[in-house]
């Protein structure tokens, strides 16, 4: 038992790191280190969006007392994020675990993908890159998918939201980042009161992940952007690309028993 807390805690604090670093909740790393543990890959996602409250906050609170959280860009996503946070929910619970632990693995492998869009935007001109969409649509169908990816698999959605404010608001890589977590604390809290309801949320795993990810999304928005980009590039394409494989295989196991 005591090495499962340890375990929880460290599964915390990389996702706080990834977290402040990425604009990501987190979800990518909680989702498989608790099916690891055997809980079910619903349990999973429930609990992981709980972490990810306490994680978002966290790295938004040291973003706004540093000066860079804009609510006018945050609240314009996180609005439509909360609706389709609980259609999320609701097709999350309808999956069989074969089904949504697969799902899982290729969003993970998306994700790799979504990164690499997403660095290819930050070296160009935001003004060459900017798709000739109503920003308000584009505020609305960035919230939209976030809030879906939010309650369906347990993560902020901060992967898909951050290309997207790249491509098609024009905004530049650390200001998408930055609102990306700060609409992240609206899509877990969603999420997880959706998944509250129903009865899948461990509370006391959620907040144990919280915990460590409270303390590494402080360290990650003070200290790690300092690292080189492409350490940090390869290092999380590498983790995700590993993370997938495992999760297609514990997609495998669970399709056997089933």
């Amino acid at each position: 038992m005591e090495n499962q807390y340890i375990f929880l805690i460290l599964g915390g604090l990389i996702s706080g790191l990834l977290a402040g670093l990425l604009g990501i909740g987190g979800g990518t790393v909680l989702v498989p280190i608790l099916v690891t543990l055997n809980y079910t890959p619903v349990q999973a996602v429930a609990t992981s969006s709980l972490a990810i409250v306490l994680t978002s906050i966290s790295g938004s609170i040291q973003n706004w007392r540093m000066g860079y959280l804009d609510f006018r860009r945050v609240l314009p996503i996180g609005i439509p994020a909360l609706i389709t946070a609980q259609l999320g929910v609701f097709l999350a619970n309808q999956f069989q675990p074969d089904l949504l632990l697969m799902a899982f693995g290729l969003l993970l492998i998306v994700n790799i993908f979504l990164v690499r869009l997403r660095k290819s935007l930050e070296q160009q001109e935001a003004t060459k890159n900017t798709v000739k969409i109503s920003p308000i649509l584009s505020r609305f169908g960035t919230g939209i998918s976030a809030g879906l990816l939010a309650g369906l698999f347990g993560i902020g959605g901060g992967v898909i939201m951050v290309p997207l404010q790249m491509l098609l608001l024009g905004e530049k890589i650390k200001v998408a980042i930055q609102t990306s977590l700060g609409v992240i604390v609206i899509t877990a809290i969603a999420a997880t009161m959706g998944h509250a309801l129903k009865g899948n949320v461990l509370f006391g795993v959620g907040l144990i992940l919280g915990m460590g990810g409270l303390i590494g999304a402080q360290i990650s928005t003070r200290y790690l952007p300092k690292l080189p980009e492409k350490i940090v590039s390869l290092s999380f394409n590498l983790l995700l690309a590993v993370l997938s494989v495992y999760s297609f295989w514990q997609a495998w196991q669970k399709y056997q028993n089933f």
